[in-house]
């Protein structure tokens, strides 16, 4: 199997979720969040990972200067409209009103659930969202999120 890269190098590209440390990131602890959603940066290298994924060494300019490797699947081209989504994959959200399919209650307004995957494709933006056992199709207005003892404490109010 030959893999063909999408984006050749110097390409500009948007990275399209949050990017975090895996552990081989040096300097930042494991977990740190390295480079926002939305950043755009400019492809230095194409290698391949385990024989069937394509990795990119990403510059990003205005995120301290940082060289990341990026997959396939977390790059679009830096020109192609960028929609911002609320939530990433793990994100525990709570449903705003009350979700059914056919007519049948299948999550509560309240209930909370784990956002399994974004579909940004196409716009507007849709989650895939465990509730319980059960994986809904959900647009970003019916969702809100999640306040759990792992959520960052609220930042303090200045009135």
């Amino acid at each position: 199997m030959i893999l063909e890269p999408r984006f050749a190098c110097d390409v500009a590209v948007r990275v399209i979720r949050n990017i975090r440390n895996d552990g081989t990131y040096p300097g930042q602890p494991t977990g740190a969040v390295l480079v926002r959603r939305g950043s755009v940066g400019y492809v230095r290298h194409i290698g391949v990972f385990l024989q069937d994924q394509i990795i990119y060494s990403v510059h990003f300019l205005e995120a301290d200067q940082r060289v990341v490797g990026c997959r396939e699947t977390e790059l679009i081209p830096a020109d192609e409209p960028w929609i911002p989504n609320r939530f990433e994959r793990g994100d525990r959200v709570i449903a705003r009103q009350a979700l059914a399919i056919k007519g049948a209650v299948v999550a509560a307004s309240g209930a909370v659930g784990e956002v399994m995957a974004v579909i940004r494709d196409p716009a507007p933006i849709y989650y895939h969202v465990l509730f319980e056992q059960r994986v809904l199709h959900v647009p970003e207005e019916a969702l809100e999120p999640a306040v759990t003892s792992l959520s960052p404490a609220p930042a303090p109010s200045l009135a």
